[in-house]
């Protein structure tokens, strides 16, 4: 009888706008919205956790560690459904946009944090309402997660063009995909890293940054992929928030097995590509511009390649790590949907092409959100 396979348990953390249901502009509303969902909840961690994130617009959510891509899905459904039932009781909904497409104004989270924050980063943080998607991906040491952040970088790209949900910021189209991107990388510690080479030399790259005083804390540095400071999982932070729960459910699986794959290499003693950090840049600008609509960087090439092969080059890199978890048909079904009717951000310019109408974008999300 052939064992079961050990999973790597992995979880998800979704950042979400709240807004009104008739005019779509963000609200306010997060403190509300948290404490009436969690007293519906009757404890805070069913779910996952609930939580205030920089602006009063916006609130995320964090899963607990899944094995399965089953058990995810079920999670971040829950999830959304809580949050969304919680704001409709205080005249809200949720919507996975991960830029807002109208104006708007945000306001600050009164914590002491974010009030330093405000301070230091002036317009950065005055302007900063974007929404992302966190994956986690537990490793078994510092050792073997500071290995796996040197080899995925070539990688992270694609997970940012198959996300890309925010082509408007403040009323017009920006002609990005994920715009969020772009407003995130205004942080100083934001962006792809040079390979670290062992958890020493990645203590000391963040110690660097810190002793330049240029950030807050250790919460702030923003890299691509980083180790969790809170769990003993390697982070990867490049994705904006999907529109649709099932391209979470992909991107999360596309993560495991990224991780999956960057340990066996580690593992088997296969040093990790010396891509250049500029070109990793490059490559996620252009993940960023154009999304699943153009062109993209060919993670092995490092030459312009149509987004469908980019994808089906990713695909290939994790199909053994993706098949030895069972996961490689729910992947290619679900990537192949994805590729067809394309990511949050075409969805988005097809409602305003059809509508006209920016209020009528952040309608369809939050149909989109809890669906």
């Amino acid at each position: 009888m052939t064992s079961a396979v050990k999973r790597r348990t992995f979880g998800v953390e979704e950042e979400f706008l709240l807004v009104d249901p008739a005019s779509g502009s963000p609200r306010a509303l997060s403190g509300a919205v948290i404490r009436c969902a969690r007293d519906q909840d009757g404890r805070e961690s069913r779910p996952g956790v609930i939580d205030t994130e920089l602006q009063r617009e916006q609130l995320e959510t964090d899963t607990p560690p899944c094995s399965s891509l089953d058990e995810l899905s079920d999670r971040i459904r829950e999830a959304r459904r809580t949050i969304s039932l919680a704001a409709a009781e205080e005249g809200a909904a949720v919507a996975a946009l991960a830029t807002c497409p109208v104006r708007v104004r945000p306001s600050l989270t009164p914590s002491r944090r974010y009030r330093r924050m405000a301070d230091e980063y002036a317009m950065t943080a005055d302007e900063q309402l974007t929404c992302g998607c966190h994956v986690h991906v537990l490793v078994d040491s510092p050792e073997e997660g500071v290995a796996v952040l040197d080899r995925i970088r070539p990688w992270l790209p694609p997970l940012l063009a198959l996300s890309g949900n925010s082509p408007f910021w403040q009323g017009r189209d920006t002609g990005y995909a994920s715009w969020r991107q772009q407003v995130w990388w205004r942080w100083p510690s934001s962006g792809p890293t040079e390979p670290f080479g062992s958890p020493e030399g990645y203590r000391n790259a963040v110690k660097s940054l810190l002793d330049t005083g240029a950030l807050l804390d250790e919460g702030m540095v923003y890299f691509d992929a980083r180790l969790s400071r809170r769990y003993p999982t390697v982070e990867i932070r490049v994705a904006d928030v999907c529109l649709r729960p099932g391209d979470t459910v992909l991107l999360a699986a596309l993560a495991r097995a990224l991780v999956e794959v960057a340990a066996r290499d580690w593992r088997a003693g296969r040093a990790p590509d010396s891509v250049r950090t500029d070109l990793l840049r490059m490559a996620m600008w252009r993940a960023s511009r154009s999304g699943m609509d153009e062109d993209l960087v060919h993670p092995v090439t490092r030459h312009s390649a149509p987004a469908r092969e980019v994808v089906g080059a990713l695909l290939d890199h994790v199909a053994p790590a993706l098949e030895r978890y069972g996961d490689l048909a729910t992947a290619e079904r679900l990537l192949e949907r994805l590729v067809e009717e394309g990511n949050g951000a075409r969805r988005q310019r097809a409602v305003y092409e059809r509508t006209g109408d920016l209020s009528k974008v952040v309608a369809d999300a939050v149909q989109c959100t809890a669906a």
